[in-house]
């Protein structure tokens, strides 16, 4: 399942040294305010303990975690909506992306200039935001242009359309984003085609030095004030150590350098799990003796659905999926205990699949 995370942000709040922190690929870092010509793209592999918990009762040959794409965009200035700075292109890599981490400047850096001259992580996010709201606006008005032509011929829906396009406009130009709009589903049909970019779902990531990595800095504090009651969610990295972290390859040393700093785990484990839960994903499991692998799928999907992500032919030929529960087969040590213990399910096309699910396809072409 080809899902994508953008990292957004104004130029040289650290957005690079995250995707580095993180990815399979590595892009390159300056403090050159828009010398990056274009967005750097990778793949990060999605933390998941249970993975190796499965191993302990199933002895196999390789183990397959879930992966999520990420697309490091260069930084945004304002007026990038008319082309300045890096310009509409990267606006467009915004527009392709399912959800959004938004990386915010909470550091001072005397090496390290701030574009509008002064750290205020608050300002950035209103000017980040202030260009993706033009750019919708700009969407919405060109639609509701195409409605109104519809709409002067009697069609009904093209009105409907109007309508919900009208709501959108007016929330935006009252410098809001559509996310924070309550849209009733049926309504969504009018916008799923604009794909807008206030839309998408974002994960806030404060970026501060490495003395705030276990505590809030003042401008952490103006972001959580700022963003208070609007459900986001806001976290806390160190990228440059991060960056430190990753080019440790022996995980004794990791372990060592995280115990100095007071850290269970390096940030930018917590920074994928919150993007794979931002993108509304859940997690199956496959079980055998040459892999154990984690899939991805959206919540909701059924039985069949997620046959399909595995191959195509599982879910056309769909006959049945044998279903363990993962907290099940971890407490009884296998599938036949499982099934001697009645946990061992028989699931028909139906069967909504749950997070944690160790799935088997009974499939017939």
């Amino acid at each position: 399942m080809a899902l994508q995370c953008g990292i957004i942000g104004i130029t040289n709040v650290g957005k690079t040294t995250i995707f580095n922190s993180i990815s399979n690929t590595k892009g390159e870092a300056n403090a050159y305010a828009f010398s990056a010509t274009k967005s750097n793209i990778g793949v990060i592999a999605v933390p998941d303990g249970r993975l190796y918990e499965l191993e302990k009762f199933q002895p196999t040959d390789k183990i397959i975690p879930n992966t999520v794409e990420i697309l490091d965009i260069p930084g945004l200035a304002k007026g990038s909506n008319k082309g300045e700075g890096v310009g509409n292109k990267f606006l467009g890599d915004i527009r392709n992306s399912d959800a959004l981490i938004h990386v915010l400047r909470c550091f001072d850096d005397e090496n390290l200039p701030h574009i509008d001259g002064s750290v205020d992580p608050v300002r950035d996010l209103e000017n980040i935001d202030f260009e993706l709201q033009v750019k919708d606006l700009e969407s919405i008005e060109k639609k509701i242009v195409r409605y109104e032509k519809a709409a002067r011929s009697g069609d009904s829906d093209a009105k409907k359309g109007i309508e919900v396009l009208k709501i959108c406009k007016e929330h935006i130009e009252g410098f809001n984003n559509v996310r924070t709009l309550d849209i009733k589903p049926g309504d969504r049909k009018y916008l799923d085609d604009l794909f807008l970019l206030t839309m998408k779902p974002v994960l806030y990531v404060c970026n501060v030095d490495v003395g705030s990595a276990t505590e809030d800095n003042e401008y952490v504090w103006r972001i959580e004030e700022f963003l208070d009651g609007q459900g986001a969610e806001i976290l806390m990295i160190a990228g440059v150590m991060e960056a430190e972290i990753a080019e440790l390859e022996d995980e004794q040393d990791r372990a060592e350098f995280l115990a100095d700093i007071g850290l269970d785990e390096p940030g930018v484990n917590k920074l994928v799990r919150s993007a794979y839960r931002l993108l509304d994903l859940q997690t199956f499991f496959t079980v055998g003796p040459k892999e154990i692998r984690a899939w991805t799928i959206r919540r909701g999907m059924t039985a069949p659905q997620a046959a399909g992500v595995i191959h195509s032919d599982l879910e056309r030929g769909f006959i049945r999926a044998e279903v363990m529960k993962y907290d099940d087969f971890i407490n009884f040590g296998s599938e036949l205990n499982c099934k001697e213990a009645g946990k061992l399910y028989v699931e028909g096309k139906n069967y909504i699949v749950n997070d944690g699910d160790i799935l088997h396809i009974r499939f017939n072409i």
